[in-house]
């Protein structure tokens, strides 16, 4: 019983893989093979980095507005608590 309970978490941990179809310069692939790169998880890593990048640049884009309402008020009035800095 214990043991189903330790799998059945360790499946809800796990990230679903979907198959697909990829595009890779011949070459590429050719090293990648040769230096027995898993194409898998070097294509999900730079799938990833690439989506976390393109979140921050989104997310800065949506929030450019309170940033610079955030950065003017500081020039006007500086830091909040800056009486309290220890340096």
């Amino acid at each position: 019983m214990l043991m189903k309970a330790i799998e059945s978490r360790k499946q809800l941990n796990k990230p679903s893989r979907k198959p697909t179809n990829l595009s890779i310069d011949a070459a590429l692939l050719r090293d990648a093979k040769a230096l027995k790169i898993n194409l898998s998880r070097a294509a999900e890593n730079g799938v990833k980095a690439a989506v976390q990048e393109a979140k921050a640049t989104r997310w800065k884009a949506e929030n450019a507005s309170a940033i610079e309402s955030s950065n003017e008020f500081v020039k006007r009035h500086g830091l909040p608590l800056e009486k309290y800095k220890p340096f």
